[in-house]
């Protein structure tokens, strides 16, 4: 299998793909030159992180009976000073919000995604420092 993500110069720095149908600019901030008409290419690697996690973290979930009132993934990304400035560094909290759920099969959950099922986790394990940390907030 083969992903394909076909990028078009649209004015400035702005740039835009569709993916899976939806439409996605990506553009610089003011500060860099760009007009701030969608998000930044180097935050977006944290957002593809949160989102193959989140994603893997509640099909398990799912399939041990096991559903939260309210779930979220943080991820926090340190950056490099000097160029190409890049994550040197990226945390991965994961917050369930529930009563009585069972911590074993949280971190089950967690430990599955991140070492057998992310492939954006997996990619980014061989070249930044990578952690994690469950919270649960009842």
């Amino acid at each position: 299998m083969k992903h394909i993500v076909d990028l078009a110069w649209k004015e400035n720095m702005a740039f835009e793909t569709e993916q899976d149908g939806h439409k996605l600019i990506i553009d610089a901030g003011t500060e860099s030159g760009g007009n701030d008409l969608g998000p930044r290419p180097k935050k977006l690697m944290l957002t593809a992180l949160a989102g193959c996690t989140g994603i893997d973290v509640i099909s398990i979930l799912k399939k041990m009976k096991v559903v939260p009132d309210a779930f979220r993934v943080v991820v926090e990304g340190d950056v490099t000073e000097e160029h190409p400035k890049k994550y040197a560094e990226v945390k991965v909290i994961y917050e369930f919000k529930g009563k009585d759920l069972p911590l074993d099969k949280l971190e089950k959950a967690v430990n599955l995604s991140e070492e057998k099922y992310c492939g954006v986790s997996a990619v980014y394990r061989e070249s930044m420092k990578m952690s994690s940390e469950i919270r649960v907030i009842e």
